[in-house]
């Protein structure tokens, strides 16, 4: 058979279409017979011609891989010693890596101990004298060890013994090449008994990749993926030779001789290894020499003729791309995210602005990228220090001469109005004439530059608010325009999803606008033409966000024609994109009108589920041969493939890296559809529990997923669906009901705070302790049930803010000086901070003391005058709010007076802090201590009032002024006698009525109410300023249902009790609040 083997497998290298054909049908017909494997065998190790030789080695890859377990022992058998005969024989280096690719898939099924004679082949071969054996040797080892680490565990010392002598060998590259691929797919396996040896290794790993770069620097991009797994799997081996591995990333870098790719890997390591360890990257004095190497890279110019890829004409502005360049500025983007401000500032800013004050463009540009990435990881830093500067310098470079330094420019304004909110607001009167300028010649201008204008502006409209209203009509006119007159696609989308912005800020002000828009929409929606694909993407998102914010009357009407139209489209057209921008519509109608989602949730959620468990786009990349086709007995009917047998390329396959890859779109449809189960399951109550089960059982699958945003999403899914089943209950108490809630509790609270000790990604850590608080708020304590749920809860919370979890780098090796940190840590431990006052609102004050107790000394530590502004606003804010939570629980007035004597020193130094906010939440710290603690602390009223009697006399902030009268009402409610109301009310009712926190509205109310009942002969005297203030919040949205009737109650009392002292302080108000009270009262 061999020889008829060999025949036909000669007829499929010509280049003979018919012969091809006919000798594909004779191979379909020879796989089916048993003898193919030793037939096979023997053209393998017999045939004269090497193309041959491969393609029988292939083949019998391919066999083996699918029907190993169908293969005959004897057959196994003959093949392990034949495989390594020819090995041994073989000259042809593309037939050699095809036998190893062959043993590679053998030693999945077999492993080395049931295979000696692979043993000892490596041995003999990778200790050989001859260096061409050496390195074939090492070639068969990276195969067989990379398709099966863990088989090979018992040889890793012996391996790494190996890898020393190798590496030390600088002159034969391909060898170490091998030994650097073979190290690269062990180190996720190995142990602690490893550790030394690898550590070792180290520095001759750098001196042997130096010289792999000389010799090819395809391999050697290959081979620094040994830095990425020793640093996501093993990262102490690296650390005492973390100088070396920067230096030689930086020279690297720097080297424009060398390709891209391999400047990006050593990039990419660099920034990673800030990412994992920027405590040591700190300590070791490795900032200035990294921002030295950076900088000059992200300010290059490009080579004459050419563009960076950002600013070329058809750029759409999504441009990731693997340019050095690209890379420099993601460096600086994770120091933003992982080092402290100051230190990190006091390094860069130097260089920015030097780059900022160049003759040359590009320089201009790199200096603007710069401000631009800092904005997310240090935004306190810049918003409290510089704000007014770095804006200013972004308009400057608003109006430069070159359009590479505007576009830059746009970018930089983008990424602030994003990030710096909400101070970068108030800058709307610079800032919004020069956006609108850009928007008054949109037709005229390049699309790539108008993309980025439009980035700036929706980013900066977006969290206007009340501010809008001046640049409304200004704005809707441009946008419309846009969506009528032009037939650019582009330009309508960007019109489209502006207008989404717009009405985040405008929210009810865009009813005059909605009708036109809405005609816009339902356009664009149900034309399915390809080339609409990304604008009906947008049309469906912005109507999301006009389902969430043009209110509910106007919405209501549209629901049930939105989800049938969502429903239509997804069911037209098989698009990842457009899937989660349905399941986005479908989540916000459930908000405004649930009752037009309840008949099609059968549907929906089929869909959403199928996005769940959906697997495309997820790529594996594992050792495939893309080019071959399976001849096997099951393959019939792919006849006309079999010419592409041969093309197998021995030599490139850089793929075979086990791992994953998923297409960014298919990662954003699980992640939407995650949120969207969540508030759909919540939305619609107990119309969603047929799908609860399904539905949870689908998201809590997604727990591991590779992705961090799908992770983060699956939990605050879970999240939702524990806070929708305690609502069902709520609404319907039956024990069913009850027992579904714990069942899903049981679950996922366990699973949260596992995740909170053992993620490595801080924003995921986030999310879980976000979803875990709203549990809590919701659930109360029904959510601590479980004995020791409390505790653990408590001590998951504990060990965020000491800093011992695994995101944050916890039992970590090095010292750390605690007050400077990334902000971004710092916002992890709030999120584990917000859950103590909600921890004390769900339980009696007495269960939760010892845990408080034991919780509060981290929390005032952050309210030193060293620590930053967010972490002394951070600090008094929870120790505020965990006070006003034990105003509601039971033995809460007790526990508030144990504390009152900690915790007054640390809020009374807070209300002289130089900074607005801290002093606001310090303010209404004092005034919650009061109330919850009553008359236990009214031998501390006289401090207390003569602090806010300094402060009132001097204070600008009105928030913080808004916060005082609400503290002494609070003050006055607790513990009447010890307030001299004669000074205090008079004061109190000048600063009235409120101008910013609203909410306190509810608090000065219920107080004059309360002095009235108690002392109305005071009131009456102070009628006049009493009725300014009352008449100027009634009917207003100021007030909420329950202070408009406290308000309209006391209004009647005091007319009939004294109305002639009521009339005469009526008849002193302006007409039209007259007439408003007089409506207010009578309609109540």
């Amino acid at each position: 058979m061999s020889e008829e083997l060999e025949n036909i497998l000669f007829q499929l290298t010509q280049p003979d279409n018919a012969a091809i054909q006919k000798a594909t049908a004779q191979l379909k017909q020879a796989f089916k017979d048993p003898a193919i494997i030793p037939a096979l065998c023997a053209v393998m190790t017999g045939s004269q011609n090497p193309q041959i030789r491969q393609s029988a080695a292939v083949m019998l890859r391919m066999r083996v891989k699918k029907h190993w377990k169908k293969i005959s022992p004897e057959h196994r058998e003959s093949l392990k010693a034949v495989v390594l005969q020819a090995f041994h024989q073989e000259t042809e280096h593309v037939v050699r890596h095809s036998l190893s690719q062959l043993s590679a898939v053998m030693v999945k099924h077999e492993t080395p101990d049931r295979w000696p004679a692979l043993l000892t082949l490596l041995n003999e071969s990778t200790k050989s004298n001859n260096p061409q054996d050496r390195q074939v040797g090492l070639l068969l080892l990276s195969k067989v060890v990379d398709s099966n680490p863990e088989a090979f565990k018992p040889h890793y010392k012996q391996l790494l013994q190996l890898f020393g002598n190798v590496l030390q060998d600088v002159t034969n590259t391909t060898a170490s090449y091998y030994c650097i691929l073979t190290l690269t797919a062990i180190t996720s396996y190995t142990g602690t008994e490893e550790m030394n040896l690898m550590r070792s290794l180290i520095p001759r790993l750098i001196i042997a990749l130096k010289h792999l770069i000389q010799a090819d620097q395809n391999q050697a991009a290959e081979a620094l993926e040994v830095f990425d797994e020793l640093l996501e799997s093993e990262v102490s081996i690296l650390v005492p030779h973390i100088a070396e591995l920067v230096r030689f990333c930086l020279e690297v870098s720097s080297d424009v001789s060398l390709s891209d790719s391999l400047r990006v890997k050593a990039l990419s390591c660099i920034a990673l290894l800030i990412r994992l360890k920027s405590k040591a990257v700190l300590k070791q004095n490795l900032l200035a020499p990294i921002l030295q190497v950076v900088f000059p890279i992200m300010s290059a110019t490009p080579p004459p003729g050419e563009e960076d890829p950002e600013d070329e004409e058809n750029s759409d502005g999504n441009n990731d791309s693997e340019s050095p360049k690209h890379f420099a500025t993601q460096v600086i983007d994770t120091m933003a995210l992982h080092m402290p401000p100051e230190k990190l500032f006091k390094q860069l800013m130097p260089m920015t602005h030097a780059c900022l004050a160049s003759e040359n463009p590009y320089e201009r540009k790199g200096g603007l990228l710069c401000l631009a990435v800092l904005a997310e990881g240090c935004a306190d830093h810049i918003r409290t220090k510089m704000l007014s500067s770095v804006l200013q310098t972004v308009c400057r470079s608003l109006s430069d001469n070159n359009q590479v330094v505007r576009s830059a420019g746009l970018f930089a304004l983008g990424q602030f109005s994003e990030h710096l909110q909400p101070d970068v607001s108030k800058y709307h009167t610079e800032l919004m004439p020069l956006l609108l300028g850009y928007m008054s010649s949109l037709n005229e201008a390049k699309i790539g530059h108008v993309t980025k204008a439009f980035y700036a502006l929706e980013n900066f409209l977006e969290n206007l608010d009340d501010d809008i209203e001046s640049y409304l009509p200004t704005l809707m006119e441009t946008m419309l325009s846009a969506l009528h007159n032009t037939d650019n696609l582009k330009l309508k989308e960007l019109a489209v999803s502006a207008i989404g912005a717009i009405a985040n800020a405008a929210k009810e002000m865009l009813v005059p606008y909605f009708p036109p828009i809405i005609e816009s929409l339902k356009g664009f929606l149900t034309d399915i033409q390809e080339e609409m694909r990304s604008l009906q993407t947008q049309a469906l998102d912005t109507l999301s966000v006009l389902a969430r914010t043009i209110g509910k009357d106007v919405f209501s009407p549209l629901a049930a024609e939105c989800v049938q139209l969502g429903l239509k489209l997804t069911d037209a057209v098989d698009d990842p994109d457009l899937r989660r921008c349905t399941y986005s519509l479908f989540s916000a109608v459930s908000t405004v009108s649930p009752e037009s989602l309840i008949p099609h949730l059968t549907a929906i959620t089929t869909l959403m589920l199928m996005s769940l468990k959906s697997t495309e786009g997820v790529t594996a990349h594992v050792e495939e041969d893309k080019q071959f086709v399976l001849l096997d007995d099951d393959d019939d009917d792919d006849d006309d493939e079999e010419e592409d047998v041969l093309e197998e390329d021995g030599e490139n396959e850089v793929d075979n890296v086990a791992g994953f890859s998923v297409e960014n779109a298919y990662i954003d449809e699980k992640e939407d559809a995650c949120d969207a189960l969540g508030e759909i399951a919540f939305s619609t109550g107990a119309a969603f529990q047929p799908f609860l089960e399904s539905s949870f059982e689908q998201v809590y699958e997604l727990r591991d997923f590779p992705h961090e945003d799908v992770r983060k999403a699956a939990f605050g899914a879970m999240g939702q669906f524990c806070r929708a089943q305690h609502k069902v209950w709520q609404e319907n108490p039956t024990e069913a009901n009850h027992k579904a809630l714990h069942k899903l509790l049981e679950v996922v609270l366990p699973c949260f705070l596992e995740v909170v000790k053992q993620e490595h990604e801080r924003q995921v850590v986030m999310g879980v302790l976000e979803a875990m608080n709203a549990i809590i708020k919701s659930c109360q304590g029904e959510a601590l049930h479980t004995p020791g749920r409390l505790e653990e809860i408590s001590h998951a919370i504990r060990d965020v803010l000491k800093k011992k979890t695994v995101c944050q780098d916890g039992g970590g090796d090095e010292a750390d000086d605690d007050e400077q940190q990334a902000e971004y840590d710092a916002m992890l431990q709030e999120f584990a901070g917000e859950g103590i006052p909600i921890l004390a609102s769900a339980v009696p004050a007495e269960t939760f003391y010892t845990h408080l107790n034991d919780l509060l000394p981290f929390i005032m530590n952050k309210a030193k005058p060293s620590c930053t502004v967010a972490d002394r606003s951070f600090s008094v804010g929870t120790l505020a709010e965990t006070l006003h939570s034990l105003v509601s629980v039971a033995g809460g007035r007790a526990v508030a007076g144990r504390l009152s004597n900690r915790l007054l020193p640390v809020l009374a130094a807070g209300v002289k802090d130089s900074d607005a906010e801290v002093r606001n939440n310090s303010v209404y710290g004092l005034g919650v201590l009061a109330q919850a603690a009553g008359p236990i602390v009214s031998t501390d009223y006289p401090m207390m009032l003569s602090l806010f009697s300094n402060l009132l006399s001097k204070e600008s902030d009105r928030r913080v002024i808004d916060n005082l009268c609400a503290a002494l009402c609070r003050m006055i409610m607790s513990h009447t006698e010890g307030v001299p109301l004669e000074q205090v009310l008079p004061a109190l009712l000048d600063r009235l009525p409120l101008q910013e926190d609203m909410e306190e509205n509810k608090t000065i109310y219920s107080c004059l109410a309360f002095l009235y009942s108690h002392n109305p002969a005071l009131i009456i005297t102070h009628m006049k300023p009493i009725l300014s203030a009352v008449t100027h919040v009634l009917g207003t949205k100021d007030i909420d249902a329950d202070t408009q009737n406290t308000l309209v109650v006391l209004l009647r009392d005091i007319g009939q009790q004294y109305p002639q002292e009521f009339e005469s302080a009526v008849m002193l108000l302006p007409v039209e609040r007259r007439t408003k009270m007089s409506a207010a009262v009578a309609q109540s």
